[in-house]
């Protein structure tokens, strides 16, 4: 479902966004070198390693550069377009 979006910094991009979808991967790395050890599917998860929880989707302004959770943007865009219904 979409949304209209308005950047919450500038406050008047509501056109020109970058949307950055987010793929987690759960690694495990070398604590030496920082090579991956063993890379881990959403099922096998080991004990103390918790799965990734963030937002899907992050969105850039390609006015002002801000980035931030998608639902951030849509609030703005929302906040906005009550505010020109009530005056």
């Amino acid at each position: 479902m979409s949304h209209p979006y308005t950047c919450p910094n500038c406050r008047t991009n509501k056109t020109r966004f970058n949307l950055i979808d987010q793929v987690a991967h759960a690694v495990k790395l070398d604590p030496n070198s920082g090579e991956v050890v063993q890379e881990y599917s959403s099922g096998q998860l080991e004990p103390f390693h918790i799965p990734y929880r963030g937002p899907e989707r992050k969105v850039q302004c390609a006015t002002c550069g801000l980035i931030e959770d998608e639902l951030v943007f849509i609030k703005q865009a929302e906040y906005l377009q009550a505010k020109q219904r009530n005056g």
